[in-house]
């Protein structure tokens, strides 16, 4: 069944998008007028997106200034680099021996676009196509509260865009990171959950690596 949104739905994802594409930036305000009428709607719904993201520790809401965009901290995104890790090796361990020839093909296909995504230099695509890439083994995890919690995490992360003087340099990053992802893709199908669990924790969402976040 599909998700039925509400204004508020719409609005937070609104949002949301704005930041992911750059529109939006740290530390810039939210004008809520703006957003009530290029969306049409009162400002009701859009107070209570305003209230949800600041929740989730996307926005702040300061004083006299109102809503701004956060400007995460590089030891904040260590530290939730290190949760994540935690929380998605051990996901991939419990899904590990429920995963189904389909499951390695997808994982297999999604490799093989992101590096197409790298070498075309389409980085939109190429998070859309690692966010599949994971989402193979995490839609097998039994355990959903790991699952929604590691989600949750991942919602501050919310710039999914690469941008930078040097694209050479983020490209070569790039391939590192999706040389990884051809390791968890030879653990998994080798049966390895426990190896793909270490190597996820302390490889691929090692804490060193937060500043990827701020390319």
């Amino acid at each position: 069944m599909k998700q039925f949104l509400t204004l508020k739905d719409h609005v937070y994802n609104y949002i949301a998008e704005q930041i992911t594409n750059g529109t939006l930036k740290p530390n810039e305000k939210i004008n809520e007028g703006i957003i009530s009428k290029t969306l049409n709607i009162s400002r009701t719904p859009v107070r209570e997106a305003l209230i949800q993201l600041s929740a989730e520790g996307l926005l702040e809401n300061t004083p006299r200034k109102g809503f701004v965009i956060k400007q995460m901290d590089i030891n904040e995104a260590a530290e939730i680099y290190e949760i994540i890790g935690l929380l998605d090796g051990l996901a991939a361990e419990l899904a590990c021996p429920l995963l189904t020839k389909k499951d390695f093909k997808d994982l297999n296909f999604y490799i093989e676009s992101m590096t197409l995504a790298i070498e075309s230099e389409n980085f939109e695509m190429y998070y859309k196509c690692q966010k599949d890439f994971h989402n193979v083994y995490l839609n097998h995890c039994p355990n959903e509260n790991l699952v929604n919690l590691q989600e949750q995490l991942k919602k501050k992360f919310l710039r999914h865009t690469y941008t930078g003087d040097n694209i050479e340099t983020i490209k070569s990053i790039l391939f590192s990171t999706n040389d990884e992802h051809k390791e968890i893709f030879s653990l998994l199908s080798n049966n390895k959950g426990k190896e793909a669990n270490e190597f996820l924790k302390n490889v691929h969402w090692a804490p060193e690596k937060a500043n990827l976040e701020s390319l």
